[in-house]
């Protein structure tokens, strides 16, 4: 996969592309990264890349140009037709699933804006995917592109040492992720289950499924709105509503 991203604060990533999983990731040529400062397709001497906003307002407007020359210069260098990702609170609000569907894309460029907003021709013609993190506010787009670059990445095959580690995660299934434990079996008196100690894999898988719809049923049930429960699922859950 090739990464590109359109940022004015570029040394923001250095941190997070060059340590642990994203690291890695490149160093196995699973991923390509590259961030680019799009003030320097910016068409005046100043290389301004705001304006005040047509009709007045607070706040300053990100201009199109340097923005539509930026993404035409990427594009330009590519054979394929990459996916062009505007961080805005705007967007489609992400999930897993929008993290699995653009894991399988060969190229990704994110914008990341700053100020009170895009010039909206931006959204309109050169845009594929608008996406927010949350409904909140941030001061600029990097660190939500962060995040998606992280769910996107780790995705990748060969990327984590373990290859059923995506498939288990929280909201990969529809549900919450099952709890952990590891040693001590007995910590101040707290005692790993005597399930996950009994070596009975059938029983273990069992009690997994039902402590992962139990944690979605406590702490997010509105999942369970659109999950297609099975028989023993709806059994486990009429229990666990009991308890």
């Amino acid at each position: 996969m090739k990464i590109d991203v359109l940022s004015l604060f570029p040394e923001m990533f250095e941190g997070v592309l060059g340590n642990s999983i994203l690291k890695k990731a490149a160093e196995k040529e699973a991923v390509t990264y590259r961030v680019t400062n799009f003030r320097d397709f910016a068409d005046n001497k100043h290389h301004r890349v705001d304006d005040y906003p047509y009709g007045g307002g607070a706040g300053m407007v990100l201009k199109p140009e340097p923005i539509f020359d930026a993404v035409d210069a990427l594009r330009s260098e590519a054979e394929d037709k990459p996916r062009v990702i505007l961080l805005c609170p705007q967007g489609e609000r992400y999930t897993q699933k929008k993290a699995e569907e653009l894991s399988k894309e060969e190229h990704l460029i994110f914008i990341c804006g700053h100020y009170e907003g895009y010039d909206e021709r931006i959204r309109e013609h050169v845009v594929t995917d608008e996406i927010s993190i949350g409904d909140y506010i941030l001061t600029g787009g990097e660190l939500g592109a962060m995040i998606l670059i992280d769910s996107i990445v780790r995705l990748l095959p060969g990327v984590l040492g373990n290859e059923d580690s995506p498939i288990l995660d929280s909201y990969s299934s529809g549900l919450l992720e099952h709890p952990h434990y590891t040693r001590p079996a007995d910590f101040r008196g707290m005692k790993v289950p005597d399930t996950l100690l009994s070596g009975n894999h059938k029983h273990i898988d069992e009690w997994r499924s039902k402590e992962s719809l139990r944690r979605t049923w406590l702490r997010r049930p509105d999942l369970l709105e659109t999950y297609p429960l099975n028989d023993q699922e709806i059994k486990w859950l009429e229990e666990i509503k009991k308890e």
